[in-house]
């Protein structure tokens, strides 16, 4: 088995997974409005869920392969289990966006809505494997803007691609 990256991966946890998922989460619900007309909630729910599956397998199949030893059931699913926060991470944004549009609220605000959990979940994924592997307040600090800032730009280029 390959080594754990951090100290965080060590209990199972895979802070990294959840980190980039949220942001694939971002990126697909700002994705999916690109044209300035947004996707129907229910849609969207499907994409953010199927997307996440979809390259959950992808980073299950490059573990695998990776690591060029023999295939098994056992290592198989251990390492499903490690990669799972990149699945994981579509699911809150996915109930935003379905809580959205139980609520009646338009699809531009279910998708706004989905957009800012993803969003807020990178935030708090990258603080809390920061503070998890005991890194210092500036880390800590560094990991939440560094995080931000990368999900606003996602934000600005949803709203500068469908001002267009």
């Amino acid at each position: 088995m390959s080594t754990p990256d951090t100290d965080a991966s060590r209990d199972g946890t895979q802070y990294a997974g959840a980190v980039y998922g949220s942001l694939l989460a971002a990126s697909v619900v700002a994705g999916s409005a690109a044209d300035g007309t947004p996707t129907p909630a229910g849609d969207l729910v499907v994409v953010l869920i199927s997307t996440g599956v979809v390259f959950w397998m992808a980073h299950l199949y490059v573990r695998m392969v990776g690591q060029g030893a023999p295939l098994t059931w056992r290592r198989l699913r251990a390492a499903g289990r490690r990669e799972w926060p990149l699945a994981q991470a579509a699911i809150p944004p996915a109930i935003a966006a379905a809580l959205a549009s139980a609520l009646g609220l338009s699809d531009a605000v279910a998708t706004w809505a989905a957009l800012t959990v993803a969003v807020a979940a990178q935030v708090g994924w990258a603080v809390t494997a920061a503070v998890r592997t005991r890194s210092g307040r500036g880390v800590v600090v560094l990991s939440g803007v560094a995080n931000l800032v990368l999900g606003l730009a996602i934000v600005v280029l949803k709203t500068l691609v469908a001002a267009h």
